[in-house]
């Protein structure tokens, strides 16, 4: 569990504001950036009172393009900020994919100075790539769950909407920013103040970073079938060791027929079908945000067989996994084909 009391923010002055320096990524997310810089502009405005002060970073000094096309002035290059409070990367699509030598330098020495690290959405890229996530924990939106778990094995990565440890801090994005300052407002002026910002948004409840991050699987598939719910359930637990389809009726207490007749019913395919566009799914992320060759996606998709992953991918998604690597802008780390004469699943797999 998360303290409450952890210091998210540092505050160079105790009776000034936090000053947090916003470090803008090429493709950054407007809506998590807007959810971390709206809240302490209305806990400013309710309190009366300089609780934060922002501005906004680039690698040059540069407007830097937003994902949905809107341009950002930054108030200041990367190489003109010395010794800053707190830095924030916010980062969007495309995160995985940023290598840039200087900027991790930069946010190691201002960690080595001191500074309070974290990211928003996708972010948590840019600081595991710098090497400040190592023995902290961290979490990242949960699109991109899968595949950062896979690159980075090392790091204590969950599930959360934020994680606050010591001096970093890692969000999900989206709405989950709102949720992170309303932490941290409460933290610096109680509640109260935290309601009625909250309020002030029309946010109804909220939320502690150990929440999930996605819709419960009722909401989502619109389904409310407990034992399809459960067996939907290991699926998503079990992409990496593909069950049988009887093991997952054992698990749910049905016989495999009846599992057939659940998934007819209320999602019109089998129970086969679903579990593999979930598992090639899966694949496709792991893809176009890692650099994992295409054999070791395979594994850890379920599939013991990389000419059946080829085959079934191309089947679902019209081009194979190099394809759609190439597509990514992803460079393979030797895998030359996808042609292997491996044996492929036996008839009882999933």
């Amino acid at each position: 569990m998360q303290s409450n009391d952890a210091m998210m923010f540092k505050r160079q002055d105790a009776n000034g504001p936090a000053r947090i320096g916003l470090f803008l990524v090429p493709n950054f997310s407007m809506i998590a950036f807007t959810c971390v810089v709206e809240p302490m502009r209305l806990a400013n405005w309710l309190s009366g009172e300089t609780l934060f002060e922002w501005y906004t970073i680039s690698r040059d000094g540069q407007p830097v393009i937003a994902s949905n096309g809107l341009s950002m002035t930054a108030d200041t290059a990367m190489h003109d900020i010395t010794r800053p409070a707190n830095v924030m990367v916010c980062s969007g699509i495309d995160a995985h994919l940023y290598h840039d030598a200087p900027t991790f330098a930069w946010l190691r020495r201002w960690a080595r100075e001191g500074a309070h690290v974290g990211a928003i959405c996708t972010g948590a890229h840019v600081l595991a790539r710098a090497g400040l996530l190592g023995g902290y924990r961290c979490t990242i939106h949960w699109h991109s769950l899968d595949s950062f778990a896979e690159e980075f094995p090392d790091l204590d990565v969950r599930a959360e909407l934020f994680e606050v440890d010591r001096d970093r801090f890692t969000c999900a994005g989206g709405v989950a920013g709102l949720d992170m300052m309303m932490r941290e407002i409460t933290r610096v002026a109680g509640p109260e103040l935290a309601a009625s910002v909250s309020e002030q948004f029309m946010h109804e409840r909220i939320r502690e970073g150990d929440d999930d991050q996605r819709l419960p699987l009722q909401a989502r598939l619109r389904i409310s079938h407990p034992k399809l719910i459960k067996a939907i359930s290991e699926m998503e637990k079990n992409t990496e060791e593909a069950l049988s389809r009887d093991e997952i009726a054992d698990r749910v207490g049905l016989s495999r027929r009846q599992l057939e007749r659940l998934f007819r019913r209320y999602l019109n395919t089998s129970p086969a079908r679903y579990y593999l566009k979930l598992r090639l799914n899966r694949a496709r992320t792991l893809l176009t945000q890692t650099t994992m060759p295409v054999t070791e996606v395979a594994f850890a998709s379920g599939f013991t067989s990389a000419s059946h992953f080829s085959k079934c991918y191309r089947d679902m998604f019209g081009r194979t996994p190099r394809a759609e690597r190439r597509g990514a802008g992803i460079v393979e780390p030797g895998f030359e084909g996808d042609d292997y004469d491996d044996a492929d699943f036996g008839e009882d797999a999933v």
